[in-house]
């Protein structure tokens, strides 16, 4: 177990629509903004909160902010309870999903349920050798190096083709960006590691794996079905490791389709 959390963190969040409680937690180095496309569709059904974690987006973290998972768990716990919000369905993409998976076997009353998109039980070398690769490209050779390493690792190509405006959107947030907080989450995330608890999960989970995926292995979707006893997978073809703008409208179908039956089955409802 890690050690226990420091002080926390006050964070900004989106807040949208009525009804059973979302988490959306985003991954490394990104924001809320990154759930941009799907918000508006799962607001209908559901009360979106749609966080930036300590040192990401809006969430500013002290100069001395540790950015271990314990803290990270801690500023979810405290921003639930000031929306109010006894337990909700979380819903992390990336290392997000890490911390999503973390947190759910932590505090197993607080969760719903747990969709995992991009995630893994562990960090393994393909994952490790990434991330230090994106710090090394940094570094070396600056922002608009970087931003076209991140292109090539995170998107599928054919998408890209399709979207070329991002380009010089991701040029232009990459050069403006802060990584303090993603470079000391990034240091944490190398080294995560849950396969000793993960038998134990309880929650209903649903896993979300692109077969494309440069960043996370596709096995690890394999490997979390057949880990977590309570747990269903959705596939998805020529699909990079972006979920959440590549497929919007693929993850908030499955995602709702999920939670909607999650929450029939809390109610005591038939399943169909």
């Amino acid at each position: 177990m890690s050690a226990e959390p420091g002080e926390t963190v006050e964070l900004y969040a989106r807040d949208e629509g009525s009804g059973p409680p979302l988490l959306l937690v985003h991954g490394l180095g990104a924001s809320h903004l990154i759930w941009n496309a799907m918000v508006p569709s799962l607001s209908e059904r559901y009360r979106v909160v749609a966080p930036d974690l300590r040192g990401h987006g809006r969430s500013v973290a002290p100069a001395n902010a540790r950015f271990g998972f314990s803290d990270l768990e801690a500023d979810l716990v405290r921003l639930l309870d000031l929306k109010g919000i006894d337990s909700a369905h979380l819903v992390g993409f990336s290392a997000g999903a890490l911390l999503t998976l973390r947190m759910a076997l932590d505090l197993p009353g607080r969760v719903r349920s747990l969709t995992l998109i991009g995630g893994a039980v562990y960090t393994d070398g393909l994952t490790r050798a990434v991330t230090e690769r994106w710090a090394e490209t940094y570094t070396k050779e600056g922002a608009d190096a970087l931003s076209l390493r991140l292109l090539k690792d995170l998107y599928y190509p054919d998408w890209i083709e399709a979207h070329m405006e991002l380009v010089d959107l991701l040029h232009e947030q990459v050069r403006r960006a802060d990584f303090r907080g993603a470079s000391l989450w990034g240091r944490a995330s190398l080294t995560f590691d849950e396969r000793p608890r993960i038998a134990s999960l309880a929650a209903p989970t649903l896993i979300v794996q692109a077969m494309d995926d440069q960043v996370v292995d596709a096995a690890h979707g394999r490997i979390l079905r057949q880990s977590i006893g309570d747990s269903q997978i959705r596939i998805l073809a020529r699909t990079g490791h972006m979920v959440p703008l590549e497929r919007p409208h693929e993850a908030v179908e499955a995602i709702g389709s999920f939670v909607d039956a999650v929450e029939r089955r809390r109610a005591g409802a038939p399943a169909g």
